[in-house]
């Protein structure tokens, strides 16, 4: 790959990410505008979704920074920021419901979610170490050091994978619940769909980043393993 490829390459790499980050901010801005037709506040959102499912061990928190909402699986707590905690808008009925998918994904044993919370350790090792390997099977010319570099970054591709139909599947839940429970009216599901899939963005852009920086070093690999070859 020639030096005009290589900076083609890494701009789309990292425009992709931007694009993406770009999309949810976008309409969670937008939508942040716009309240929802029962005056809800994220958090009730969330307790009343849980109740529902009869999640009643699981908390609700508040935490700082904006889209800092997670479930926290190890806790048993939905963990809210302050503008979804508090706020009655259409992005935070979405984001609340979002994450409460994911502890209905926990309480039912979801098999993908399981699956990540197991590669967890694994994406952390090879995301750290994948690198040195890399680079040290690049400087010195070893291809046994890159393929296991590979492995260890293949190992992190995966994790991203996995995060896909987690995420998904988490979204499609959420837009469930808050229809069938009549947190959102019809004309209001369009937008809580779009912050929804504002959001997911980020997920595709991520895996779809990681992919191609595997591809990357497995061609890098081969082309060094057929120079040992030669």
């Amino acid at each position: 790959m020639g030096i005009g490829a290589y900076i083609i390459y890494f701009i789309i790499i990292m425009i992709i990410p931007i694009w993406a980050q770009a999309k949810v901010r976008n309409a969670y801005s937008k939508y942040s505008q716009v309240e929802n037709s029962t005056g809800m506040t994220g958090a009730q959102v969330a307790r009343r979704i849980l109740d529902h499912n009869g999640l009643y061990d699981v908390q609700i928190e508040e935490v700082p920074g904006t889209l800092s909402d997670h479930y926290d699986p190890s806790d048993k707590v939905v963990r809210l920021s302050t503008d979804i905690y508090h706020g009655n808008t259409i992005a935070g009925t979405a984001v609340a419901a979002h994450e409460v998918g994911h502890a209905i994904q926990d309480d039912k044993d979801y098999a993908p979610l399981r699956m990540r919370h197991a590669l967890v350790p694994l994406a952390n090792i090879g995301s750290s170490l994948s690198w040195l390997f890399i680079l040290a099977g690049m400087l010195l010319h070893l291809a046994g050091a890159a393929l296991i570099g590979v492995i260890f970054f293949g190992m992190a591709v995966l994790f991203q994978i996995v995060t896909l139909p987690v995420e998904f599947n988490a979204s499609s839940r959420a837009l469930n619940q808050i229809v069938d429970l009549g947190i959102v009216q019809s004309d209001e599901k369009r937008h809580a769909r779009k912050v929804l899939t504002a959001a997911a963005l980020t997920y595709v852009a991520a895996a779809l980043v990681a992919v191609l920086e595997l591809l990357r070093f497995i061609l890098m690999f081969i082309g060094l393993n057929n120079n040992e070859n030669d």
